[in-house]
């Protein structure tokens, strides 16, 4: 099995518990990684026979500007489910972070695995 990436989308959203973080937007990033077969695209040359990257963050970006939730772990589990069910991914790996939420620290957040990785 072949992995298409994205590395640290930037979206800014409304995510955390506290009362103060539920009145402003701030900005998440994401690690993804997606199981494909790309090896029809690599012999069409054509972008119709990939996984689109641009198409996976578009959605995403779209998805998670919009989102309110409060905890990482739910934002991450409905980022994994959109890119399972809408792209037809077998198997994706997530990291999300949350720069800036632990003072000292440069960020915090999930690293989450869902489907099964084919060969």
């Amino acid at each position: 099995m072949d992995i298409v990436f994205i590395h640290d989308l930037q979206i800014e959203t409304v995510i955390g518990i506290y009362d103060w973080e539920r009145k402003i937007r701030q900005t998440i990033s994401l690690d993804i990684e997606m199981a494909t077969d790309i090896s029809k695209a690599a012999k069409s040359d054509d972008i119709e026979d990939t996984l689109s990257y641009k198409s996976v963050a578009k959605r995403l970006i779209e998805f998670v500007e919009q989102s309110k939730y409060e905890l990482v772990e739910s934002l991450a589990e409905e980022i994994c489910n959109i890119i399972r069910t809408e792209f037809a991914v077998p198997w994706v790996k997530l990291t999300l972070h949350k720069p800036g939420a632990v003072r000292g620290s440069k960020s915090v957040g999930v690293i989450i695995e869902r489907g099964e990785k084919t060969t």
